[in-house]
């Protein structure tokens, strides 16, 4: 029966990490779409999150599930509850890859973002990527190591962040109200992005210490 809990433990795991994946392949597709102006491939990812949210609510059936029939205690029980907060957190991960897109969408032929901070923006994408892929590596190795480094990720993305709004806000700009207000919204989703991702990895944390945060200074500084 024990060997059967923890199977369906692993496979909340897996899925955990597959959610991580499709979130990873959409903020890709979104940054696309975006930068490139392509109407089709914002329609996919719009489309596609409805793929996301279906896993999320398989992890939380099974998880819900587990609790019914087996009553876990202790590491079981959190890993159970856990798993449910995660996977609420990789979910809005890929609503915010599809407001990137809605973006590209609402805007389309037009683009969204000012050519001249398109490298700022392929920066955060970038950022994100990172977060995605330490992330899903995380999960699947509870690696409290790997979850603080997803937290110095953020910082990165944070910074970038910044300089976003140093942009608009400098006196040099010159796209007038609407471009900054789509730039602060889509700079805005990147570092919610980042946001979640931190979130998964305080839980990873709590997973594996029963301390909650990665920002236990004796984490950060091993």
């Amino acid at each position: 029966m024990r060997d059967a809990f923890h199977d369906d433990l692993d496979k909340v795991s897996d899925d955990l990490v597959e959610m991580t994946t499709m979130v990873g392949d959409a903020m890709r597709r979104a940054t696309a779409s975006l930068l490139e102006a392509d109407l089709a491939t914002a329609e996919s990812v719009i489309a596609a999150d409805d793929d996301i949210d279906a896993l999320r609510r398989e992890v939380d059936d099974r998880a819900v599930d587990l609790l019914a029939r087996q009553q876990p205690v202790a590491t079981d029980l959190r890993m159970v509850v856990t798993a449910m907060h995660m996977a609420s957190d990789i979910e809005r991960m890929g609503d915010l890859a599809r407001h990137v897109a809605k973006a590209a969408r609402r805007r389309y032929p037009d683009g969204a973002v000012p050519q001249a901070l398109h490298g700022t923006i392929r920066e955060m994408a970038d950022v994100a990527d990172r977060l995605v892929a330490a992330t899903g590596k995380a999960i699947a190795d509870k690696d409290v190591h790997g979850a603080v480094e997803i937290s110095r990720l953020d910082d990165q993305m944070d910074e970038l962040h910044r300089k976003i709004f140093g942009e608009f806000l400098g006196q040099s700009w010159e796209h007038g109200t609407e471009a900054a207000v789509d730039t602060t919204l889509i700079s805005r989703y990147y570092e919610r992005f980042g946001d979640h991702a931190v979130a998964v990895a305080d839980r990873i944390v709590y997973l594996v210490t029963g301390r909650y945060g990665t920002e236990d200074e004796g984490l950060r500084g091993r």
